[in-house]
């Protein structure tokens, strides 16, 4: 009987030996393999378009092969009749939460719409004369970057005009990485519509697939969505983006750093915006443990940096790893909380760390001096929940 057994065991033991081998050399091809994005495979899509009355939502990072979406499609010869821009505008170079306004493109003459400011969702007005709206936009995986919140009133907009979405995916780069807190609803926002972690480890295509089949959109309703889907994927593929994906993210570091320095955005200090290393940097004129300090001064994407002018004491992380698969580092929050004289003015008045972290609780424990372990432990629950739900949408693997 024990033979028998052990035979069973060692029979199990084999069959996922396989099946990890199986995945590892698929992994290793992927990674030497290109990743081709959903915007050049054009002759799964071009033929969606022919004929139809199209409205691209696109920016600086909507290329085919160097070549803009914009540029390509009209040399298709496919009827283009307005541009949608999020924020940063078409062109990628407005500051955050900068107002954009209404105008044409002066290559093509094509309208340009923001969905930006009060105008964050397309009217029925403004769809009056499209029949298809075509997503092209890089994402970087962080809950509170806008343009999924873009992405949401795109695909709302389309159900209440009865018009189709196409998504053309593009890879996460922080595609293998899930952690924070999931965003609790009382505290939505347009840096937080939806019940996920800060970084959730999905690509556009299938965040869009999960926020129509889990009734996200108004009413509970779908929008007919297509996503065109990435070739040579994986999860855990490295990708660099060929473009900034917004002015103050201008390499993989400060894409990886992002969603840990974020926080700060909603307190007194400094991210570097104003330097030309944003997301690389924390510090404030009045935080003085180390010799580091960074002078921000108004550049293109950061006209008013907070502190303009006055030097931030602080830390300089343009000299990190990126470590695949690493969480959010609460250790800089924490440090640079601990190392402030004034903790009662740390975070601004008007507890923006609330919507982007996703509720009161990591302001409250942070105030509370809680550790960073205990902080991400108080997150497991929730981030079990989501990958549940996250599973169901998962194009690659």
């Amino acid at each position: 009987m024990r033979r028998v057994r052990d035979f069973i065991y060692f029979r199990k033991d084999i069959t996922m030996l396989k099946k990890t081998f199986t995945l590892l050399l698929f992994s290793t091809i992927l990674l030497f393999a290109n990743v081709i994005v959903g915007a050049e495979q054009t002759a799964k899509y071009f033929p969606l378009l022919k004929g139809k009355r199209v409205a691209l939502v696109v920016n600086q990072s909507s290329l085919i092969n160097g070549e803009h979406l914009v540029d390509r499609l009209l040399n298709e010869k496919i009827n283009i009749v307005k541009i949608f821009a999020p924020e940063h505008g078409f062109r990628g170079t407005a500051d955050a939460g900068q107002h954009i306004k209404n105008n044409f493109d002066t290559q093509t003459g094509l309208p340009i719409i923001s969905l930006y400011g009060k105008h964050k969702k397309p009217t029925k007005e403004d769809l009056k004369d499209v029949d298809v709206l075509l997503f092209d936009i890089q994402d970087v995986g962080v809950r509170f970057y806008t343009y999924l919140s873009t992405l949401h009133y795109i695909m709302e907009s389309g159900v209440e005009s009865h018009v189709s979405v196409i998504v053309l995916d593009r890879p996460n780069p922080n595609g293998d990485r899930i952690d924070g807190e999931v965003l609790n609803l009382k505290y939505k926002s347009f840096v937080g519509m939806h019940p996920v972690p800060i970084l959730y480890g999905m690509t556009i295509g299938e965040y869009a697939k999960m926020i129509n089949a889990e009734g996200w959109l108004k009413g509970h309703k779908k929008v007919d969505l297509t996503v065109i889907p990435l070739v040579n994927y994986t999860h855990n593929t490295p990708y660099s983006l060929p473009v900034k994906p917004s002015p103050n993210l201008p390499n993989d570091l400060s894409i990886y750093l992002y969603p840990s320095l974020a926080f700060f955005e909603g307190t007194v200090f400094s991210v570097g915006r104003g330097t030309t290393k944003q997301f690389q940097l924390y510090g404030n004129p009045y935080y003085k443990k180390h010799n580091f300090y960074f002078v921000p001064i108004s550049r293109e994407g950061a006209k008013y940096p907070k502190h303009k002018g006055k030097k931030c004491y602080g830390v300089d992380l343009s000299s990190e790893s990126i470590i695949n698969g690493a969480g959010i580092n609460l250790a800089y929050l924490l440090d640079a909380y601990k190392n402030y004289p004034y903790k009662n003015r740390f975070f601004l008045k008007n507890h923006f760390i609330d919507k982007l972290s996703g509720s009161s609780k990591l302001r409250e424990q942070v105030l509370a001096g809680k550790s960073a372990k205990s902080i991400k432990s108080s997150w497991q629950k929730g981030i079990k929940k989501f990958k549940a739900i996250r599973e169901k949408y998962l194009i690659y693997p």
